[in-house]
Order: C-alpha cells, then structure tokens, then sequence
C-alpha cells in the first residue's frame, strides 16, 4: 500500500487485520500514503524508518497500549495528527490520549470519512455543548472503571483491589462493550 500512494505518510496501528486493511485501503483511495503495523513496537519501527504525518492508533492492542504509542509518536513529531480509535471507548481514555497528544478520539466503528474529518479537527472545533441528559448508572460505573484502569497502567488486577473488586468479576465488566448513554 504504502509506495503507490503520493500523498502524506499514514501510519494505521490496529491488531485486527481485517478492520487495518479495510482502512488502509479506504484512506488510500483518499489520497494517503498508507504504512500498517500490527502492534505498538511495529508501530514505532516503521515511524522511525518512515515518518508518517498522520496516524490511527488502536487503543487495545497487544503488548503496548495504544496510549503509550501516543506519546512515542508525539515525540518523534510534534506536528503529527494522530486519531486514536477504540472499541471501549471512554471519558477516562479520551481525556489521557488528548493528554499525551492525540488530535481526535474516536469510537470504533469508524470509517474513513470519519477519520479524515478527526485528522482536520482543533481544540476550536470542540465548542458543541454537552449533552443535557445525565450518563445512566451503567455509563457511569464503565467511565470509573475505565479512569481507575487508566490510572493503573491497564493493570487489572491492582484496579480490582483499588475498587474492592475481584479480578474476575472486574475481568467480565471489562470484557463487555460500554453501556450506550
């Protein structure tokens, strides 16, 4: 994918294949120049090889998290845009990847169209008022969990002992899609 392209440099860092290629191929179309990696550590590789512009980020990937591969991109370049994408989204890990220098955040499924709209987003754009209606109790217990796991490292076991939690039953509440609010 990534010679045909004459467009900017992408990095696309996402462990489901099918959902990698599906995007790489749709932002090529776009006018991308599209890299993949599999994991955070690829990840860095072929950004120190090839700086892309732009980068989708998985959150939850094997071995590093996609949060961690936030900062190592921020510090290659601090011009870079990078979307961080996830299944499990949260308030917890919106806030943390904003934090370590991500532009946008978005909740999978997205497409293309979405991503490329994430790329061109500022702290300006995000001026749209906040939702009127509460978050259910559901919502909000996932949003705790997920700031105590982020506060954590992702470590499941000491955020079950932070919450007065057992492991498994934390294991099965994070295992499961967030509540819709």
């Amino acid at each position: 994918m990534s010679s045909a392209s004459p467009g900017p440099r992408l990095l696309i860092a996402d462990d489901d294949e099918t959902f990698r290629e599906v995007l790489g191929r749709a932002l090529s179309r776009r006018g991308f120049d599209v890299v993949l990696a599999h994991d955070a550590a690829m990840a860095l590789d072929v950004a120190r090889a090839h700086p892309p512009a732009y980068a989708v980020v998985d959150l939850r990937m094997p071995g590093v998290s996609g949060l961690r591969l936030v900062e190592g991109l921020r510090q290659m370049s601090d011009r870079m845009r990078i979307v961080v994408l996830t299944g499990y989204a949260s308030i917890a890990t919106a806030v943390e990847a904003i934090k370590l220098g991500a532009t946008h955040y978005l909740a999978k499924p997205a497409d293309a169209d979405q991503v490329v709209a994430a790329f061109g987003a500022t702290a300006q754009d995000s001026e749209a008022l906040p939702d009127p209606r509460p978050l259910s109790v559901d919502r909000m217990e996932w949003e705790h969990i997920q700031r105590v796991l982020a506060e954590r490292e992702g470590n499941v076991s000491a955020t079950a002992r932070a919450l007065g939690m057992h492991r498994r039953t934390l294991q099965r509440k994070l295992s499961k899609r967030p509540p819709r609010e």
